[in-house]
């Protein structure tokens, strides 16, 4: 398993929340992300919008699989 925590430099919109989880869908890793209390799949659209993720917040990227290292770097990326 490979977690990383990072401070989300800027709100999330719809189209951002949407290439958010295309890039997660690109992995085979199980995926999820953390805000707060609330952690959600993050290949989920729906989850990715209800999670609400503000400029500021403190995000933990979480992914178990083959590609585990190379999905958590992309993500944190997109995040940060």
């Amino acid at each position: 398993m490979t977690q990383k925590s990072i401070v989300i430099k800027s709100a999330l919109d719809a189209r951002q929340a949407a290439y958010f989880v295309q890039t997660a869908g690109k992995y085979e890793a199980e995926i999820h992300i953390s805000v707060d209390e609330k952690k959600i799949n993050a290949k989920s659209i729906m989850g990715t919008i209800a999670l609400n993720m503000q400029e500021g917040q403190t995000a933990v990227i979480t992914a178990d699989g083959k590609d585990e290292t190379a999905a958590v770097e992309e993500l944190a990326a997109v995040l940060a």
